[in-house]
């Protein structure tokens, strides 16, 4: 209940509707960390008269906060705030890394795993040579048991022992083969979820989403990955620190 008292005092004459700034109030209170994954919110009834508005506000706030994926009513326990799997922007690191880092358990579903020459689709899009040898690699990523991301991944051969050497981690496996990874460009897209997509991720036709495209780079220079993370939005946040330069 203390945290309610750390959100500001509803303007009723603001250019806002009261559900809309209290949404907005208790997500900034999950971004700020002070209501974390699998913390419990009040009952709507002590909302309500702690920030005296009414029930229906605290609902249709609640509502809003559902559809965005930040909170799961769950029946006969109450509303609780969701646990999304953090990834610094900022940092190269691996999925498995992301979730073990939590002390989450990974696991993979291979969709497909095979060896082909790089085409010229692959070396215009891509940047690879023309002919160079190539593994792919599609997967769904599981975090304890909760699919999270749908990943297509192309390598050069040359970087992996085999086709079927990775297990969890990519990165693991090219260290394994000597090959280390040095720094990464990465582009963030919003996208909205298509149905072969959905049924994969097991959320609705339409739901939001996060498109990651890495490319990876040894300390050479040479590429040596390319990925597309079709990443859930209600599960998977980005984290980044940011610097005003001097």
């Amino acid at each position: 209940m203390s945290m309610l008292l750390s959100i500001p005092p509803l303007d009723e004459e603001g250019s806002s509707p009261l559900y809309v700034q209290l949404q907005r109030a208790l997500r900034d209170l999950m971004v700020r960390e002070k209501l974390q994954a699998s913390d419990f919110l009040p009952p709507e009834r002590d909302i309500a008269e702690v920030l005296g508005v009414s029930r229906i506000t605290v609902r249709k706030a609640l509502d809003g906060l559902e559809q965005e994926g930040l909170i799961e009513r769950r029946r006969g326990s109450g509303t609780v705030v969701t646990e999304r799997l953090q990834h610094d922007f900022s940092m190269l690191s691996s999925f498995t890394a992301d979730v073990q880092a939590r002390g989450g358990a990974p696991r993979s579903h291979w969709l497909d795993r095979s060896r082909s020459d790089a085409t010229a689709d692959d070396t215009f899009s891509l940047g690879f040579l023309p002919g160079m040898p190539l593994f792919r690699l599609n997967r769904i990523r599981y975090a304890d048991e909760v699919p999270m991301v749908v990943e297509h991944t192309v390598v050069p051969a040359e970087c992996l022992a085999t086709v079927d050497a990775v297990e969890d981690s990519l990165y693991d496996a090219m260290k394994a083969n000597g090959v280390r990874p040095a720094r990464a460009w990465q582009r963030l897209q919003a996208i909205i979820f298509d149905a072969a997509f959905a049924a994969m991720l097991e959320v609705e036709v339409g739901s939001p989403g996060l498109l990651v495209e890495r490319r990876t780079f040894d300390a050479g220079g040479r590429l040596i990955e390319v990925t597309k993370s079709y990443c859930r939005g209600d599960t998977y946040a980005f984290v980044s620190e940011l610097t005003i330069p001097a």
